[in-house]
């Protein structure tokens, strides 16, 4: 029962398969892991570096092929591995050459393949030999004289059919060994590391965490939208009948005054709904930007080449950092025009924001020590509301304040992007200087204590998505900011 059980079952068929046609991929994996060694000999010229750097970029690519294999015989899966650091093809072709995962992958090649020969050798060499073997006195009986033998050899006959039966109830136990080596060696050398596997946990985490956060900040936009946002105007209106019906001038006064309060809750819950969800988004982000090119004060062009729509997280992020940088355009930097460009730049979105002003922009620097002096700010000093207001959401945020538990990771445990110092909070007064000429779209004449804002906060929410604020703004201009984002849809 255990030999019809093993034989008549798939899982035996589907291992051979995957050990027989394993040597089809195995030996131009093999050739390749050769063709390494070469190029690591030949590396102190520049063709052999060139020649390894190619051998290398093919042993990330080929393991997925393996994977196919294994996914559809055996069912077996593995993590892809983690992608290259780098935005630019060329700081990617440096990272190759001491990328991990390439070199374990020419390393499992180059061990792969004598493993896929004994078990396809063995293979065929149990299945060939047990078949004639099981068969044997058949062929004894029907052609005696053909096969040597005599009366007196019959017993020997079946002990070579013994023999037979025995090489093909081996085979199978043989396949499940070869399978499970090449197992132990592709989890060994092609699965990620433990903290790699951790790290892409966490990112998946922190990724849906992003999209329900994004989601929740939809939903309130709508429910503000259709419903606190009716009851406010409903209550406008009833306020200016009251106004016009009544007689009594001090009700009328009332009215009017309170007419009034709503008008500015209005105003202020309207702030609330763009800083949660802009309504442009829902129609692209080239539409919003277009947008928000058409309310700048500086003229500003609009490019977006993208050939997928970005996910929600993504799309608020640019929206909310162009936003913020045509607004420090028109501050501080004295352009006269601005250019907005998004496109795809390998798996990252590049926002680039660049301006003809007088340059000169840089983050703010970080408040030395909590308790020394206040620094300067080249803020200008802003009047204080009469009436106290709401919170509003900074247009850098991708979650507001009262949502930000929402977030992954705080800000203020992102690491600040390479290029941008990150604004640290301060609770010293601080007095107001006049803006230094030549601020750029980065807003340097923020204050020290507004952190999330200027291009320290569109740093850190970089961050947060795993991207990064790059800044070039030299004295005299142009300046150019550029947002790079990791593409995860």
């Amino acid at each position: 029962m255990i030999v019809l059980r093993v034989w008549g079952g798939g899982r035996m068929w589907r291992e051979m398969g995957f050990v027989l046609s394993g040597l089809l991929l195995s030996l131009p994996a093999f050739v390749l892991s050769l063709l390494g060694i070469v190029s690591v000999a030949l590396s102190v010229v520049v063709f052999g570096l060139a020649l390894l750097a190619g051998v290398l970029a093919l042993a990330r690519l080929m393991p997925r092929y393996f994977r196919l294999f294994a996914r559809r015989l055996l069912a077996h899966d593995w993590p892809d591995p983690p992608p290259l650091p780098g935005t630019t093809r060329r700081a990617r072709i440096v990272a190759l050459f001491g990328d991990a995962t390439a070199w374990r992958a020419l390393t499992y090649f180059f061990l792969r393949f004598p493993l896929i020969c004994v078990g396809a050798y063995g293979t065929v060499i149990a299945l060939g030999l047990g078949t004639m073997g099981l068969t044997y006195p058949v062929w004894w009986f029907l052609l005696p004289a053909e096969l040597g033998f005599d009366g007196r050899s019959w017993p020997a006959s079946w002990w070579v059919a013994a023999q037979g039966a025995a090489l093909l109830l081996a085979l199978p136990w043989f396949l499940r060994l070869v399978v499970w080596a090449d197992g132990a060696l592709a989890r060994g050398l092609l699965w990620p590391g433990r903290a790699a596997r951790r790290i892409a946990q966490l990112e998946a985490g922190r990724a849906a965490l992003q999209q329900d956060a994004t989601a929740l900040m939809r939903r309130v936009e709508r429910d503000l939208h259709d419903g606190t946002q009716a009851r406010l105007v409903s209550l406008g209106l009833t306020l200016a009948r009251i106004e016009h019906r009544s007689a009594d001038d001090a009700v009328r006064a009332l009215a009017a005054d309170a007419r009034g309060t709503v008008t500015e809750a209005l105003a202020e819950l309207r702030d609330i709904v763009r800083g949660l969800h802009p309504p442009a988004l829902d129609d692209g982000l080239e539409v919003a930007l277009s947008t928000l090119a058409g309310r700048s004060a500086v003229p500003a062009s609009v490019i977006v080449d993208l050939p997928r729509r970005p996910p929600d997280e993504t799309a608020s992020a640019v929206y909310f950092a162009v936003a913020e940088l045509l607004t420090n355009i028109a501050r501080h930097s004295g352009a006269t025009r601005a250019a907005i460009a998004v496109h795809e730049q390998g798996r990252w979105l590049e926002l680039t924001v660049t301006d003809d002003g007088h340059g000169g922009a840089a983050p703010t620097p970080p408040v030395p020590t909590p308790t020394g002096p206040a620094p300067p700010t080249s803020a200008p000093p802003v009047p204080a509301p009469p009436r106290p207001a709401p919170p509003v959401p900074t247009p850098t945020g991708l979650v507001p304040p009262a949502l930000s538990a929402l977030q992954a990771r705080p800000a203020s445990q992102v690491p600040p992007a390479p290029h941008a110092t990150p604004v640290q909070p301060t609770a010293h007064a601080v007095p107001a200087q006049p803006a230094p000429t030549g601020a750029g779209p980065g807003g340097a004449g923020r204050a020290a204590g507004s952190a999330g804002t200027g291009l320290a906060g569109l740093a850190r929410r970089a961050a947060a998505l795993d991207g990064r604020l790059e800044v070039d703004s030299p004295v005299g201009g142009p300046t150019t900011v550029t947002m790079l984002l990791p593409r995860k849809d």
